[in-house]
């Protein structure tokens, strides 16, 4: 599969700024936490997370600890962040 082209810093924080995101960049990585009023609750989130990457064929670094989620998304093998990020940034903020 043919990955787009890696995105400059600013240019990904100015996407971050007009869409009013919830996630924030830390080095070449977009790190997005969230927490739950319960387990069950942070589970079925990153379930419907799941269900949103495997449509795009592009899967975030998922850790949960108890009700706080911790997503980390970039597109490895370009070393940065790219337009498949962003893409699945916003998607993830929609849920």
């Amino acid at each position: 599969m043919t990955r787009p082209p890696r995105l400059e810093p600013a240019v990904v924080d100015e996407a971050l700024r007009e869409a009013g995101s919830p996630w924030s960049r830390t080095d070449e990585v977009l790190v997005y936490e969230r927490r739950f009023e319960s387990f069950a609750d942070a589970i079925r989130f990153v379930d419907a997370v799941a269900v949103e990457a495997d449509a795009r064929d592009h899967h975030p670094d998922i850790i949960v600890r108890y009700t706080l989620v911790r997503l980390e998304l970039s597109t490895h093998d370009v070393g940065g962040l790219t337009s498949l990020d962003l893409d699945l940034a916003a998607a993830v903020a929609r849920i």
